[in-house]
């Protein structure tokens, strides 16, 4: 945390996080303000995004706090940088994160140049993570809810002017500090996926904007046995949704997605979570981003993540041409899938990421 007395803009969301982000700068004599930053716009009265309630809790908060409150609008942004990206990585038949592209190109990239145009000396959000004063990337302190696999394409100037105000808290604290400042989210449930998604099933919300082609569903042996309505609906390792066999035989064992055959437009699936099919021990990842600016080494050892909530797996990570490089895990991996995130990592310290190819 940055001691000297600042004037810091805190992006409200209008969740729990953020609330207490702001209110524990307040309490430290910083000079706050709140703001609200849009980045899509729903169709009114959408059931499925929370836009407008998240907004107005927002307002709510800042008020609760005496804060000045603004809001800010980046859906044009968005749509460009982030969702049309996703769109086109999914006609490409890979799976991306917004999540990340939005962190990326929206919150601490326009949001952050926003901040300081305001005249802000720092910007603050609710993310879990921890910034050390070398201006190194850390994993919060609870683990369970620690973002810093979304915040990899980071770097140093970045972190001098962010802060992470509860990267020190774990969330139950989180809450009781909001319900003893009688703050009205305390118990507001966490969000979860992406607002342009919502809680809509996310297959026919993509209908509206990617022209389907459906083709056949085979085993490994190239067996047919069925139809998919697009590969770019269905990801590596997927169960639900292919709607073949396992219906009359319970005791066969259930399909999962194992490759994508782009050119003939065919779904590769094999029987059993743990098929051999299904685990790879390489990967090819680029774009790489070094939070320090630069790697360890030209080869080194880490431990990485391929998703989210995956438990750090040692590997070895030999760079290559162009800001990519080739990992190899000491255990075979799960479903590695392209157009995900890898994110490498020395203990707590999230060295950068790179897209996996």
């Amino acid at each position: 945390m940055k001691k000297t007395q600042s004037k810091i803009i805190v992006g409200l969301s209008g969740g729990v996080d953020s609330a207490v982000s702001a209110f524990l700068l307040k309490e430290q004599g910083y000079d706050v303000t709140g703001i609200y930053m849009q980045n899509w716009i729903a169709e009114k009265n959408d059931p499925n995004c929370n836009a407008e309630k998240d907004l107005s809790d927002a307002f709510a908060i800042s008020k609760q706090l005496n804060i000045p409150f603004e809001t800010v609008n980046f859906s044009k942004e968005y749509w460009e940088y982030v969702f049309q990206h996703c769109l086109d990585e999914l006609v490409a038949n890979r799976t991306p994160n917004p999540d990340i592209g939005c962190n990326q190109y929206i919150k601490f990239d326009l949001f952050l140049k926003h901040a300081l145009k305001l005249g802000s000396n720092f910007l603050a959000t609710g993310h879990y993570a921890r910034c050390t004063q070398d201006l190194k990337l850390q994993r919060a302190v609870d683990l369970n809810k620690d973002q810093t696999y979304f915040l990899y394409t980071l770097d140093q100037e970045k972190l001098s002017k962010i802060i992470f105000p509860i990267g020190n808290l774990i969330k139950p604290d989180v809450r009781a500090i909001a319900k003893k400042a009688g703050l009205l989210n305390y118990d507001k449930k966490d969000s979860t996926g992406i607002c342009f998604i919502g809680e809509r099933k996310f297959k026919e919300f993509l209908q509206n904007y990617i022209l389907t082609r459906p083709g056949e569903i085979r085993s490994i042996d190239g067996k047919l046995l069925g139809q998919h309505e697009g590969l770019m609906f269905y990801t590596l390792g997927q169960r639900q949704g292919l709607k073949i066999g396992g219906q009359k035989n319970r005791s066969e064992l259930p399909w999962y997605v194992v490759s994508k055959e782009i050119k003939n437009n065919i779904l590769v699936v094999a029987q059993g979570e743990n098929h051999p099919a299904l685990f790879s021990s390489n990967l090819i990842c680029k774009k790489i981003n070094w939070i320090s600016n630069y790697p360890p080494a030209e080869n080194f050892n880490c431990t990485a993540k391929i998703r989210y909530r995956q438990i750090d797996q040692s590997c070895s990570v030999v760079l290559l041409e162009n800001h990519s490089a080739q990992v190899t895990f000491d255990i075979s991996q799960r479903a590695i899938t392209p157009g995900q995130s890898i994110v490498f990592y020395d203990n707590d310290i999230c060295l950068g990421g790179g897209i996996i190819i």
